[in-house]
């Protein structure tokens, strides 16, 4: 499923004798539809090209394809054709195993945008029967456009069943190379979306051999030229289930200043450089947290042992001191190599009932007393520490209030814990909370990632950051007409909407709209449009600035055991501390770090929708238990097919518009409502709705409503 080649390249071919104007060939990913059409995206084009269903030249999903554009049509979308194929983006792929006939069988691809069955000789099917979870090699594409007379009349036939979209072209043809077991058998629907994202589960042997010999412990040696900061109070505030601690924190008020600590494990310690170790984690990228289990970009040896920053042991860290005033700017810091001691591994539950905990004291009622005793008992037990936690609440809300005070956008979604029973079957979906104790560790990180991010650009020193590009221009205008029509409007943009010179809208507007609409029955649906107006955040060797956090410096520096480029970074960092970073070095990280940050950036969206996919599955599975019955929920989504609800525990569904009743509804979409054609009732984004549950398909991973 590789994305190689996908470049905005172009070329002259010879002139057609239906066109005067010159084709222009253009190079992107195919992206194909189940319906048998397909677009093909093309670098540095906001726009995809549609591809007819006759027109995709024999074109795989996510094959790099070249195509050449169509006159014209009365669609909104520029067409094109496929004139050639460049690499195939797809050579393996998972789905469900069908017998077709005595001599043959039939993979159902778990991608639904795969428009074809995959078709298996019965001697390459590796005794899979129908039912089973396979991984099947794709041996022959058969991009032919002539039926293979050779393959034999049942073949073509069978092929033609299986294949409503293909009639003119044969399926392409595959052996079974893994049985990953019965579609019914615990495990296997995400284990299926694991090999489907390629995500790589165990660590050869060379590896866990490389592994072996790592220190259990840190010596002498190890500690030696580092700063001793084994005697400062310092916690890790993590979840209750997390095992790879790679933060710790302190913190300290001297009356005047406070002195924050951010301690990262020392990672490269263990994981040296061009090591099998290395080149793995590069090739992971990050560690993927899906519903039911962990991938680490470590192994677990590593991860949760020597580089975890477990409470009471000495562990190696490269520690951020930093010195802030009550107005919550940095005003002096140091970077350095250190040795820490952890005194207690504390939970964001922990925390939070500390310092929440103490306002319940004049509150009355059973609850409250009992609330009083669990506050009491847990203050006797972490008393040493509570005016650190104290400490570290006031000094969060002052880097919480400079961040917003200079713009940065504070988009605050539910994201959702999915509990599963011990054979994966789902029994609780909640919304993880956001509180003080969650609210402590991000800002301390963004206190630390932003402080070396500007350490070293001013060094000028080869590096990878963290950029989030400004909004495309034509979505922040869109933004900016909807919100007019609710009395609100941007600055760069007049009162209409309209663009004003050739200012780009500022993340402090963005965030001005969110204050003002909090708390208004708009709010969630303007909240979503403007978070749907932004880019994706990437790495980059180039400092363009993060516009959701409104600062030019950022980075990634805190989480070196799941994620590459932090780890990367450091490398550059005890290089720079150690008098290291030459020439020659200098020279090293301008060749590799471009590479690092493009694959890294790559290898975060495939782990991104890997855990969408398994939240979405075993939010369908957990649904199915919830036939019939009616839930509230607010719109999420509207279309032209239909709108999309959100129910409070973040499972979201679909009202087809032809569930609509009592009018012809459609969809209107300047103002992205559903709207009815006689009463003029509509359907608004944020709009609070009871809806019934009516279906789930487990296959296509959605869910389908009706409005109670």
């Amino acid at each position: 499923m590789s994305n190689k080649g996908k470049k905005g390249h172009r070329k002259s071919v010879p002139k057609r004798k239906h066109s005067e104007l010159e084709e222009l060939i253009l190079t992107g990913t195919f992206i194909s539809n189940a319906k048998g059409f397909g677009f093909v995206e093309v670098e540095g084009r906001e726009d995809d090209l549609f591809i007819p269903e006759d027109k995709t030249g024999g074109a795989f999903h996510k094959d790099i394809v070249q195509a050449v554009l169509l006159k014209p049509g009365h669609g909104r979308r520029q067409e094109a054709r496929v004139v050639g194929i460049l690499q195939r983006g797809i050579t393996t792929l998972v789905g469900t195993f069908e017998r077709g006939g005595e001599h043959y069988g039939f993979v159902i691809p778990d991608n639904s945008k795969i428009p074809c069955d995959i078709f298996v000789p019965l001697e390459h099917a590796k005794g899979a029967v129908s039912g089973h979870k396979v991984v099947v090699e794709i041996t022959d594409y058969c991009t032919d456009e002539q039926s293979d007379e050779a393959s034999g009349e049942e073949r073509n036939v069978a092929r033609h069943i299986h294949s409503p979209h293909s009639f003119h072209r044969r399926n392409p043809e595959g052996r079974v190379v893994e049985i990953l077991g019965h579609i019914n058998d615990p495990g296997v629907d995400i284990l299926s979306i694991v090999k489907s994202y390629e995500l790589p589960m165990e660590f050869s042997e060379r590896i866990m051999n490389q592994v072996e010999r790592v220190s259990r412990e840190v010596s002498e040696a190890d500690r030696a030229g580092r700063r001793d900061l084994r005697d400062v109070p310092m916690v890790t505030i993590d979840g209750e289930d997390a095992k790879d601690l790679d933060d710790a924190v302190s913190v300290e008020f001297d009356g005047e200043f406070y002195h924050l600590g951010v301690h990262i494990a020392d990672v490269t310690n263990y994981v040296q450089e061009h090591s099998a170790l290395d080149r793995e984690a590069l090739n992971r990228g990050t560690s993927v947290y899906l519903v039911d289990r962990v991938i680490p970009m470590l192994p677990h040896a590593l991860s949760n042992g020597i580089c975890s920053l477990n409470a009471g042991v000495d562990r190696l860290t490269l520690s951020c001191l930093m010195k802030i005033d009550g107005k919550g700017e940095i005003v002096d810091y140091e970077i350095c190599e250190s040795v820490i001691r952890v005194d207690r591994r504390m939970s964001y539950t922990t925390v939070k009932k500390l310092l929440e905990g103490e306002n319940a004291r004049d509150d009355d009622g059973v609850e409250a007393d009992a609330a009083r005793a669990e506050y009491e008992a847990l203050a006797l037990e972490y008393k040493e520490l509570l005016p650190m936690f104290r400490q570290m609440r006031d000094l969060s809300g002052l880097l919480r209030g400079r961040r917003r005070k200079r713009g940065a956008v504070d988009f605050d979604f539910p994201e959702c814990k999915i509990l599963l029973d011990q054979e994966g079957h789902p029994l609780e979906i909640k919304p993880y909370e956001r509180n003080v104790a969650t609210d402590i560790i991000e800002d301390f990180m963004l206190a630390a990632n932003e402080t070396v991010a500007q350490h070293f650009y001013w060094m000028e020193a080869p590096f990878v950051y963290r950029v989030h590009d400004v909004p495309d221009p034509d979505k922040i205008q869109k933004l900016s007409l909807f919100i007019h029509n609710f009395g609100y409007y941007m600055k760069s943009m007049d009162k209409r909407g309209s663009k004003v010179g050739s200012e780009e809208v500022h993340p402090k507007e963005l965030q001005k709209l969110l204050d003002k609409i909090q708390g208004t029955p708009e709010e969630p649906m303007i909240a979503r449009l403007a978070l749907r107006s932004m880019k994706q955040a990437k790495y980059s060797v180039v400092s363009s600035g993060h516009f959701g956090l409104a600062c030019q410096y950022y980075c990634h520096f805190t989480s070196p055991i799941r994620r590459y480029p932090d780890l990367q970074i450091h490398r550059i960092i005890k290089d720079q501390l150690r008098g290291r970073l030459r020439e020659e070095r200098i020279a090293h990280y301008r060749e590799i770090l471009p590479g690092v940050a493009e694959r890294s950036s790559q290898l975060e969206r495939r782990a991104d929708e890997a855990e969408r996919e398994t939240d979405k599955l075993k939010k369908v599975e957990y649904m199915e238990g919830h036939l019939g019955e009616e839930f509230d929920g607010v719109i999420s989504g509207v279309t032209s097919w239909g709108i999309y609800v959100e129910l409070p525990n973040t499972v979201e569904g679909l009202v087809h518009v032809t569930r609509l009743t009592g009018d012809f509804f459609y969809y209107h979409e300047s103002t992205c409502e559903m709207v009815g054609e006689a009463t003029g009732r509509s359907y608004k984004l944020g709009m609070p709705v009871r809806v019934r549950v009516m279906g789930c398909d487990r296959f296509n991973r959605t869910i389908d409503f009706d409005l109670a």
